[in-house]
């Protein structure tokens, strides 16, 4: 398995492809507002998409899903509790994309699967387990590769830092039981890779991570 990234927007997010290097099927985690620079990176890449996965609804995350799916008709995968955000543009901040919003109308960005606290999915034959992890909004997950020792956490966890919950569907008592109950329960070595900025490890942010 390989893991390599692009950051895109204006807020720099971090959007991740992860691969299966027996047959070259990606995929994508949080496409970001550039579908065009997306589609680009799997052709440099050489690998084929075979799902998007979303860690939360925020549109800094989502926004180079109608795009893809529109050309590449991708299963898309969210959070099970994340669905009234996902298609609510003035909660989930696409409403700011002004230009955005007057292309594409008011279709909203919908999940094709559902996504259930500690379920397993396999897409590109790559299995990953599902961390609910609330706080940053109400029904983000995080992704946890368990025989890689890889999480993604999205805009949960970061290095040094942690998720922001003043935006719709925030709440500061559940972001801190998914770090310090969920999160800091995987092992020491697990590489985290965040919705923002550089990678870190749980055992790293367990040792002085602000949250605590």
């Amino acid at each position: 398995m390989k893991i390599t990234r692009i950051v895109l927007g204006a807020i720099q997010t971090n959007c991740y492809f992860v691969i299966n290097e027996a047959d070259n099927k990606a995929v994508i985690i949080d496409p970001a507002c550039d579908a065009g620079a997306i589609l680009d990176e799997c052709g440099r890449l050489g690998v084929t998409p075979a799902a998007i996965l979303l860690t939360h609804g925020h549109y800094d995350h989502t926004g180079g899903v109608f795009d893809l799916k529109a050309r590449l008709d991708l299963p898309v995968y969210a959070g099970e509790h994340e669905k009234a955000l996902l298609c609510d543009p003035m909660q989930n901040g696409e409403y700011l994309m002004v230009s955005e919003v007057a292309r594409r109308g008011a279709t909203p960005v919908a999940a094709d699967k559902w996504l259930t606290d500690g379920e397993v999915i396999s897409p590109a034959d790559i299995p990953i387990k599902i961390i609910a992890a609330p706080g940053h909004t109400a029904g983000g997950v995080c992704f946890y590769l368990e025989s890689e020792r890889v999480l993604f956490s999205g805009d949960v966890l970061f290095a040094q830092s942690y998720g922001r919950t003043d935006l719709p569907t925030g709440d500061m008592k559940s972001l801190v039981n998914s770090i310090t109950v969920k999160l800091f329960g995987l092992p020491d070595e697990t590489v985290v890779y965040p919705g923002h900025g550089e990678a870190t490890s749980i055992g790293v942010e367990r040792g002085g991570n602000p949250i605590l």
